[in-house]
């Protein structure tokens, strides 16, 4: 039973690391918790001031029956264990036999879908909140897309999430897992499948040269506004900035398409992981402000109407480890705005998180242009 309010799951890895080093800040008392104790301890005696932090390390294998043992008395899960479609059941089951909150980083869109419709009912019931997929490569880009859905009469997003860095160990294990599954887009509030292979040539707001975005697994975007009543359409496409990196995700792509793909299922998985691992075996260095800048452009569109806004930031990693950490400190305090399956800004509202990225200098003010009837500014 933990004795602390909130389980970071997964601390030995690179976000993990830097969620543990926002609840010190936030001075919320938290257990670190995954399969070798060893490995968590050695990450977080790295963690800045985290001698000032109220934590305790727990090794816990990865099952339903021990880590549901390990969330009595816990009233929120952060789970950074992915490919999630593949560890995460364990987890969210864990929490719902817990009565505990449960939210991750996770960047599938398969288990985005897979989560709603097993689970999002059953949290429903219980007032808890099933929260996948707050990290910055998804979160902040809502937040953009929010905005511009605050002048009426806009039904379609158009979104673009570019960061500057490499993936962590555990994104690229995603990025390979998402590859073999199908991925989508909504139009006219249905999912409309992607090209395996689909690529774009982007105008990046703020600089002349264009890049190249992909469609990333098609996002979590799509399933977060399928049920909203504003939206119709939804394309969104990102990636890192570095050309090189993107053109192999492609080749990457074509090659999972064509050999691994119709490899069994346990085969694939190992070959991808191995394909993986020899990719990005460590852990990246800590993020620095001057370099790893992102940027989260959304245009939304309507009959009559227009909105685009621009978010500038720094350490996209670091923005996902402050929005897991607020995530815990608002469910401490006060239940979320909607429970079940929901959003980031679902659950804590788009303004809030904005302030919130501000508030420790990690997003620049938001530059939002309208046009069109019943557009308004400000």
């Amino acid at each position: 039973m933990s004795k602390k309010p909130v389980v970071v799951y997964g601390v030995n890895g690179y976000t993990g690391r830097l969620v543990a080093e926002y609840l010190r800040e936030y001075r919320i008392p938290f257990i670190a918790a995954g399969r070798d104790a060893k490995k968590i301890k050695d990450v977080l005696d790295k963690v800045p001031g985290i001698e000032t932090a109220d934590y305790e390390v727990v090794q816990v294998e990865h099952s339903t029956e021990a880590l549901t043992q390990l969330m009595k008395g816990a009233k929120v899960m952060l789970n950074m264990v992915g490919p999630f479609m593949k560890y995460g059941p364990e987890a969210v089951e864990a929490c719902l036999a817990a009565g505990a909150h449960y939210t991750d980083t996770n960047g599938e869109q398969n288990w985005m879908m897979h989560a709603e419709e097993t689970w999002g009912a059953k949290f429903a019931a219980k007032n808890l909140l099933l929260s996948p997929g707050i990290a910055q490569m998804y979160t902040t880009g809502e937040i953009a897309a929010n905005i511009c859905l605050e002048n009426p009469g806009l039904d379609t997003l158009d979104i673009l999430v570019l960061w500057k860095g490499f993936p962590t160990y555990a994104s690229t294990q995603t990025i390979f897992s998402i590859l073999t599954a199908n991925f989508y887009y909504l139009e006219q509030n249905k999912y409309v499948q992607w090209s395996p292979t689909a690529k774009s040539e982007v105008i990046v707001p703020g600089q002349h040269e264009t890049a190249m975005a992909l469609p990333w697994g098609g996002t979590a975007h799509p399933v977060w506004f399928k049920n909203d009543p504003r939206v119709a359409n939804v394309k969104a496409q990102g990636g890192v900035f570095a050309r090189a990196v993107m053109e192999g995700v492609v080749q990457i792509a074509a090659v999972v398409e064509e050999q691994i793909k119709p490899l069994p299922k346990e085969q694939a998985e190992a070959k991808l992981s191995e394909m993986a691992a020899s990719l990005q075996a460590g852990m990246p260095p800590r993020e620095n402000p001057r370099e790893n800048t992102s940027v989260d452009s959304v245009h939304a569109s309507g009959p009559l109407g227009r909105a685009h806004c621009v978010i500038h930031g720094i350490c996209n990693y670091k923005q996902t480890g402050l929005l897991q950490a607020y995530a815990a400190y608002h469910l401490l305090q006060a239940p979320p705005k909607r429970v079940g399956f929901a959003s980031g800004c679902q659950a804590f509202g788009h303004r809030e998180l904005l302030g919130v990225l501000q508030s420790f200098g990690l997003v620049s003010e938001p530059v939002l242009t309208v046009q069109g009837s019943g557009a308004r500014r400000g």
